[in-house]
């Protein structure tokens, strides 16, 4: 299964939008992708100066994912999470294949410029991959590791890296720079969900030992499909539509940003990590996926980070409903959707959900009778039922995510509000509620 096959589902169903129009990669296309932002996939079918369509909007909009995934949107999270857990049971190992339609093409020499890679916002330092996967192998063990990293376009066969801090491509990276070594990977463009809900896969539930790829094998019903490269020691995905084979250089430094972030905000430009890329194959006729940075964020994170947090909370607190990371609060807030059996165990939940996911900042916890994917809803419940004096928990000086401008060296303070009605739950609580009809039964012109 590839992201072609993704593209035909969509486009049976009516989720294809396609931008028939010229565009310029730089600042029009992402400038575009903006305004569809949320709706149909947005497919552009000519961008000014290659030969090379782009897609994007895969991720912002749940009903796309759930189109491809063949289930509901309530049901996604919990797909994903049961492949992670199925991932910790009964792995399925990926195989290697040979033909791989990924390597149907091979550049005689890289050249980074004759692909359509958008610079996205205003102030973005250049063109950037948003969504490559990554592989690397351990440099001591050989254990894979699949991870999605930004990318900005240097040169024709060079490009800058952000690894995280606490991120498994960075650790390997360390080590390997420790023995004066490059850290050889493969970047994979186009590849269907699947695989980038490997690469997402909390770190709490994938440990450094583990390959994610198991993961995709999961979510495809098959082993994952991987070939073997050209010029590195690690595989690229063989129904990609492009594999950069490249190297991590050791002890190498260049200036990298900025980048308009998954915080909203711009990441500064600072010397980062450096990439040469050895070796470009493709398919025939690719088509190139960027994520437009936003609301495919915010979903791809969530969908992930959901179900990880639903599983690891309620093993810890009974009660547990439903849990939402919100847009409008980037991957830093999420709401707990609980009815608590005793006063004080929605405070243990908001707790157990930090540690479980440090990169939050903020989580919520509502009654089962809110709607968590209402702001109004759960705004009342915070007005109405969290008194700041005893409901607001404060955590100084906690580890976050370095790409969160409020935090100073990745530390912070982290804050929870218990909005849940106190036990025994008064009448005052009862919401208004209007019998339920159908206008269908009623002329209303």
């Amino acid at each position: 299964m590839n992201l072609q096959d993704c593209l035909h589902t969509l486009e049976m169903s009516g989720r294809i939008a396609h931008i028939r129009s010229e565009v310029d990669a730089v600042h029009e296309l992402s400038g575009i992708a903006a305004k569809l932002e949320g709706g149909k996939v947005a497919f552009f079918d000519k961008v000014r100066g290659y030969a090379y369509p782009v897609v994007t909007g895969l991720w912002w909009n749940r009903g796309n994912l759930a189109e491809i995934f063949h289930t509901t949107e309530e049901d996604l999270s919990f797909l994903f999470a049961r492949a992670v857990s199925e991932m910790q049971s009964t792995p399925v190992a990926p195989v290697i294949v040979d033909n791989a339609p990924a390597q149907e093409v091979m550049m005689e020499e890289p050249d980074l410029s004759r692909i359509p890679v958008p610079t996205h916002a205003l102030l973005d330092g250049g063109p950037y991959f948003s969504n490559c996967i990554i592989i690397a192998k351990d440099p001591e063990t050989g254990v894979r590791n699949t991870s999605v990293h930004r990318l900005m376009v240097t040169g024709k066969n060079r490009l800058g890296l952000l690894m995280d801090v606490g991120r498994h491509l960075r650790d390997y990276y360390e080590r390997a720079e420790a023995m004066g070594r490059p850290l050889e990977i493969t970047i994979n463009n186009g590849v269907h969900p699947a695989y980038y809900v490997a690469a997402i896969t909390p770190s709490a539930a994938a440990p450094i030992n583990v390959d994610e790829l198991a993961v995709a094998s999961s979510l495809l019903g098959e082993p994952a499909r991987l070939c073997r490269s050209r010029s590195v020691g690690v595989e690229g995905i063989a129904d990609a539509q492009l594999i950069m084979e490249g190297e991590i250089l050791p002890h190498v430094r260049e200036p990298e940003g900025p980048f308009g972030e998954v915080s909203g905000y711009y990441a500064t430009r600072e010397n980062r990590w450096v990439v040469s890329i050895k070796t470009v194959t493709m398919r025939k006729d690719p088509v190139i996926h960027m994520l437009h940075p936003g609301k495919e964020v915010w979903n791809s994170v969530g969908l992930g980070v959901e179900a990880s947090l639903f599983r690891s909370v309620s093993r810890q607190v009974p009660g547990l409903k439903k849990v939402y990371m919100t847009h409008g609060g980037s991957h830093y807030h999420v709401i707990l959707q609980i009815d608590p059996p005793k006063n004080g165990m929605a405070k243990n939940a908001i707790l157990a959900a930090f540690a479980a996911f440090p990169p939050l900042q903020m989580v919520t916890a509502v009654n089962s009778d809110v709607n968590i994917h209402n702001p109004e809803e759960v705004e009342r419940a915070m007005v109405t039922r969290c008194d700041p004096a005893s409901d607001i928990i404060i955590v100084p000086n906690a580890f976050g995510h370095e790409l969160n401008p409020v935090l100073r060296d990745n530390v912070g303070a982290k804050m929870g509000f218990d909005c849940t009605c106190p036990l025994p739950r008064s009448p005052r609580y009862e919401k208004v509620a209007y019998k339920d009809v159908s206008l269908k039964d009623y002329i209303i012109e």
